[in-house]
């Protein structure tokens, strides 16, 4: 019995909505070690934006708005720790409710990871998953896998000093 299937006997299974690096099943695969299974889905009434300096996105709530992404389906708790701490201090874990694409009326309540600096002066415009993909998915995966390496480690640094020494040391201008 995998590690996952042990653990979802154990604890809690949750939803996790994903709206940025995490649409990669190449990114979750490094991060949780599978692929689970998802849906498509769309955030009404919250913004994605670019953020200056960083290559993954924000979302914060906006009127009128829709964000467009999947929810991840049963996380266990212990991937859902893993989550926070790859989310870092940037990120507050929020309950959203979802409309599911593939089922119009079916709304569901997940987990999102909401930008804590609702006045963030380097948030701007919108975020596009496509454009991310082929310009620094690469690069990302990369970062994700010394991050996950890291955190085997006792002193591990957390994701953003990561991201940040991972982009500095490489020269790479997100």
């Amino acid at each position: 019995m995998g590690t996952a299937t042990a653990s979802a006997m154990s604890g809690n299974l949750h939803s996790v909505f994903v709206y940025g690096s995490l649409l990669a099943d190449d990114v979750v695969r490094i991060f949780l070690k599978r692929v689970p299974q998802s849906s498509s889905a769309i955030l009404n009434n919250y913004h994605r934006f670019s953020i200056k300096g960083r290559v993954y996105p924000a979302i914060l709530p906006l009127e009128n708005h829709k964000v467009t992404g999947r929810v991840l389906l049963g996380i266990t708790d212990p991937e859902l720790d893993s989550l926070d701490i790859f989310e870092d201090f940037e990120y507050e874990r929020t309950s959203v409710d979802v409309c599911l694409t593939d089922t119009p009326d079916n709304y569901l309540q997940a987990q999102a990871y909401v930008w804590t600096n609702k006045n963030d002066p380097n948030l701007y415009g919108d975020w596009n998953f496509e454009e991310w993909r082929g310009l620094h998915m690469e690069d990302f995966m990369k970062m994700t896998v010394g991050f996950v390496e890291e955190l085997e480690l006792p002193e591990s640094k957390p994701r953003v000093a990561t991201y940040e020494s991972y982009y500095n040391q490489n020269d790479i201008n997100p």
